[in-house]
């Protein structure tokens, strides 16, 4: 009598323990030289000429100015971006309509162009010499190398980031539960607070997380559209350039711990968000089983 043939599950990439010892190495040693050695290294610098440095650093009037810059670009687009977030993610998962594919390509838009390259387009639109810049010039309207370009510069690279977060999860939840709630009489805004914000809270949350870290880290848009003018214009990475710029490493580097703490909390709360979500899921899938 000839024993059944026994199916082995074909091996998978890893399974070999000194492969999966080496590719684990490899990351490790990576993240080491890549993402742990600067962030020792901002810490180090910034405290290299002692306490009293690091303080006169922060308070100086140029430092707090460009501190409350940066802030006050986050309070506005991060708002804005996260209303068009929400809307652009709600007409694309929940209509059909002409143009829904352009839409989204629109909303790739600034993944794709450089952020130097989207100053630059500034200049050309809002500049003296752009589409708009005598318009603007006869009406004393400032745009450029001032706090509206740099706005609007920091909105344009942070424009997607709270629409690629949202349209994944909701393409995935469907419509079955708002066109319930809209057969059952609630409104679209009744809808909207009642079904669909609760099942995408988590989702929207971490898109705005990326968004203001991107908002208070970007450099490149706001570098051209705001004149590097010190103490009006300059935001904190600007001002951090500064510092490099006049020799002042130590200022520079105290300066730049700001962002390296800045980009500490977003990890954590982004940590944080993807716990509370996991574990919902856990719950759900849980009460599922039970019922079944």
């Amino acid at each position: 009598m000839s024993s059944l043939p026994s199916h082995k599950k074909p091996p998978r990439v890893g399974d070999n323990p000194i492969f999966r010892r080496m590719l684990i190495g490899i990351v490790l040693v990576l993240v080491a030289f890549v993402i742990v050695a600067p962030l020792i290294i901002i810490g180090v610098e910034a405290f290299s000429k002692g306490w009293a440095t690091y303080r006169d650093t922060i308070i100086h009037p140029d430092t707090l100015h460009a501190i409350g810059l940066t802030v006050l670009a986050a309070l506005i687009a991060v708002p804005v971006n996260t209303a068009f977030g929400i809307a652009a993610a709600w007409a694309i998962t929940k209509f059909d309509f002409w143009g829904k594919r352009f839409l989204l390509v629109l909303i790739e838009i600034p993944f794709s162009v450089s952020p130097i390259v989207a100053g630059v387009a500034y200049l050309f639109v809002y500049g003296l010499q752009g589409l708009f810049g005598p318009l603007l010039d006869a009406w004393d309207i400032k745009i450029l190398f001032a706090i509206p370009g740099i706005i609007i510069a920091s909105m344009f690279v942070t424009a997607p980031f709270v629409a690629r977060e949202l349209i994944p999860l909701m393409q995935a939840q469907g419509r079955d539960l708002e066109e319930a709630a809209t057969s059952l009489g609630a409104s679209g805004f009744r809808t909207f607070l009642s079904v669909t914000l609760p099942n995408v809270k988590w989702a929207l949350l971490y898109g705005v997380i990326l968004c203001n870290a991107r908002v208070m880290g970007e450099f490149g848009a706001v570098s051209v559209v705001s004149g590097n003018i010190r103490g009006q214009t300059n935001t904190l990475p600007l001002h951090i350039e500064l510092l490099y710029h006049d020799y002042q490493a130590a200022g520079a580097f105290a300066s730049a711990s700001i962002l390296a703490l800045l980009a500490v909390f977003t990890i954590i709360a982004k940590v944080l968000l993807e716990r509370q979500g996991a574990g919902r899921v856990r719950k759900t899938v849980n009460r599922s089983e039970k019922t079944a």
